[in-house]
């Protein structure tokens, strides 16, 4: 098999754990590096606020465990999105996109997924996709500055559910710092709607497909699935992936309540690594 990293998805974790115990819960079930979460809750939009010390813990507790955060989820944007029709949410749209980007400057993170909504809890149309591209434009160059790559998710809805619909604001923003990261569960429930290829969408992205969310879906549901029990077809989706060239994955998951969400971990972690030995 090819050289390639698999990381886990911060929330297939317990809320509420320390960095130590995600580091060592990580490493132990054999994951490669940490995707960390910034969602659009309190809690975690201000780790975005964390001081120099808080920071340096984070970086130790990484260290002693060998394990890096090299991606970040950054989905507060569906609180607080880059397309708003409110000038004060664009505002603190672009200050989470900015804090974000350093943040990941400190902690050595090398990219950023994007949540690929203009709005989400507004109505879209043509003044927020303008909005949104005028933001992203502006995100991406100080992203640029700061030597951090910015990728898109596919998501459940229509502004942004392919590959090729990404591929369309990355061309026109034409920056080696934007590209896509699509999730390969999203991605495959929009192309039944659509009558696409998985395959085919994935190659919209060749030269610009930087990481891939690895996760369960079925028609109608895009989260909370075990692996095993949907309609993805990880091996197909993986060996696209690698003959592009992209060789950074995250297994995203959820915690389910479970108290042995470490050996869900492992469970994990043995079935996405056995999609990639099928995929050979």
């Amino acid at each position: 098999m090819d050289c390639y990293r698999l990381g886990l998805y911060e929330k297939a974790m317990p809320a509420g754990l320390g960095p130590e115990t995600w580091f060592r819960a990580a490493r132990e079930a054999g994951f490669d590096f940490l995707e960390i979460s910034i969602d659009e809750t309190d809690g975690r939009l201000a780790r975005l606020d964390w001081n120099l010390a808080a920071r340096d813990g984070l970086s130790k507790a990484m260290r002693a465990e060998g394990v890096p955060v090299s991606t970040m989820c950054l989905s507060g944007h569906r609180r607080y999105p880059l397309g708003s029709r409110s000038p004060e949410v664009r505002k603190k749209s672009m200050e989470i996109l900015r804090k974000a980007v350093v943040f990941a400057e400190d902690l050595g993170i090398r990219l950023i997924q994007l949540a690929g909504y203009d709005v989400y809890y507004e109505d879209g149309g043509a003044d927020t996709r303008k909005w949104f591209q005028e933001n992203l434009a502006e995100g991406v160059r100080f992203a640029a500055a700061h030597a951090v790559q910015l990728g898109f998710e596919t998501m459940e809805t229509p502004f942004m559910d392919t590959v090729s619909k990404a591929m369309a604001f990355v061309r026109e923003i034409d920056s080696p710092y934007l590209g896509v990261y699509p999730d390969l569960g999203n991605l495959t429930n929009a192309c039944r709607i659509y009558g696409t290829r998985v395959e085919d969408e994935l190659e919209c992205a060749r030269g610009h497909f930087l990481a891939m969310h690895i996760k369960e879906t079925e028609e109608g549901k895009y989260r909370d699935m075990r692996f095993g029990t949907g309609k993805v077809d990880f091996a197909a989706g993986i060996r696209k992936a690698l003959a592009m060239g992209v060789r950074l994955f995250v297994a995203e998951c959820w915690h389910d309540g479970a108290e042995d969400w470490r050996n869900s971990l492992q469970e994990v972690n043995r079935f996405v690594r056995g999609m990639f030995e099928k995929a050979e």
